[in-house]
């Protein structure tokens, strides 16, 4: 189909439609892989090794960044958001047959696998800006976060019927959701194939009148010189990976804090559930700030709102009403800093080195939360909760003056003002 046999704005409703159909499947399988990869870790490996279950996922999402960036910088969307979810998909397919042999190496092949549909999950958002005038970008790239608490919310309330429908066949109850989040990955990713055309990421450089990157120029290393060339640029990428650090650091600790102070599981449970809350359910209200207000506005507000919720979790101690407040917020203050940092890296790049930048904002976000929450529970384990909590604040501190900082320097091209 021809970019000029439909009207822009028609093309932009379709692409968000398209992309939202597949955020919630593909929502819906990550909400199951976050909830239960350390459970299907924990019985194939035992308990010692269930946490590093649900580390291969992180990293997974990672790895299938590097490969995916040249490929959607030289062929569009389309196929890397498909091939994306197909990774996750077989991830989970092979994650069913580590669970059935019980072969532990196998299974954190699996899960690493089942990291590509997070980055299908992340890379939709940037593909809802591609076509989206830069005073509505925020919003569009809210409205994708958004759609992820259907899945979010979703996916783990399908565990039981999951767990139960696999086990006529010998397949453990444990991988049962991995073998409905194999199918609800296929089924985004044929629904990417069939609907995402015209591809937006290519539409868009035709309208610009850019030459789409091919090779290395649309490598993450092109991306890492694109992003290099902007002092915006840089604050964005280093916002993105400081405010999702941030948030994955607490939240990876305080459910195994609150136990420590006598929580049982379904509070936690409610705790967790209040936190995902706050990450998806007012991302809109947050892309309509980042474009009202300013991106670096909104990227500041997220890091007092991030600072806020670690010092409350900090001092909640048998508290548990305030670990849910602290949590509520720290997931507000991870949306707002990632829809605020991903329009501000839009922003800030040329059209034709976008894609590169956006892989690389996935694999530095990515790489940064896998590594600050291993830190976490080495610091948690050496100093306490508290002491990790105090070096998230004195870490987003160090971020807000180097964000002012860009601020100051460069406001005339910062705040209402896009590129």
């Amino acid at each position: 189909m021809r970019t000029a046999a439909i009207p822009l704005p028609a093309l932009r409703r379709r692409t968000t439609a398209v992309l939202l159909a597949s955020q919630v499947l593909g929502g819906i399988g990550i909400g199951i892989g976050i909830a239960f990869a350390t459970v299907v870790g924990a019985r194939v490996g035992g308990d010692a090794l269930g946490g590093l279950a649900a580390t291969a996922t992180v990293v997974g999402t990672a790895v299938v960044a590097v490969p995916l960036t040249p490929l959607m910088s030289a062929r569009g969307r389309r196929p890397g958001l498909a091939l994306a979810y197909l990774a996750g998909a077989a991830g989970a397919a092979l994650t069913v047959v580590a669970a059935v042999v019980s072969s532990y190496p196998l299974l954190l092949i699996g899960l690493t696998a089942f990291g590509g549909s997070s980055t299908a999950s992340f890379q939709a958002r940037f593909a809802a800006a591609d076509l989206t005038p830069p005073d509505r970008r925020a919003r569009a790239i809210s409205l994708l976060v958004w759609a992820t608490t259907i899945g979010a919310v979703l996916g783990p309330s399908l565990a039981a019927p999951a767990s139960r429908s696999v086990t006529a066949w010998g397949i453990p109850a444990a991988a049962g959701p991995f073998a409905w989040a194999c199918a609800a990955f296929a089924a985004a990713a044929v629904i990417i194939v069939a609907g995402l055309r015209p591809d937006p990421l290519l539409t868009a450089r035709t309208l610009a009148q850019d030459t789409p990157a091919t090779g290395r120029s649309g490598s993450v290393w092109s991306g890492f010189r694109a992003v290099r060339a902007t002092p915006l640029g840089r604050i964005a990428l280093i916002a993105v990976a400081v405010v999702h650090t941030a948030m994955a650091s607490v939240m990876s600790m305080t459910p195994l804090e609150m136990s420590h102070h006598g929580a049982g599981m379904n509070l936690i449970g409610l705790v967790v559930s209040a936190h995902v809350l706050g990450m998806y359910a007012f991302s809109p209200a947050m892309g309509w700030l980042a474009d009202r207000v300013g991106r670096i506005t909104a990227i500041c507000l997220s890091v007092a709102l991030l600072a806020v919720a670690a010092l409350l979790a900090a001092t909640a101690g048998t508290s548990h009403t305030q670990s849910m407040v602290a949590l509520f917020v720290l997931g507000l203050g991870w949306s707002a800093g990632l829809v605020a940092g991903s329009a501000l890296l839009t922003d800030s790049v040329p059209a034709a080195a976008r894609a590169a930048a956006q892989g690389l904002s996935d694999l530095v976000m990515s790489s940064a939360a896998a590594l600050g929450t291993a830190v976490a529970g080495v610091v948690v384990a050496q100093a306490g909760y508290a002491w990790l909590n105090a070096a998230v604040v004195l870490a987003l501190l160090c971020f807000a003056a180097l964000t002012l900082r860009g601020r100051t320097a460069h406001a005339t091209n910062a705040d209402r003002s896009l590129v």
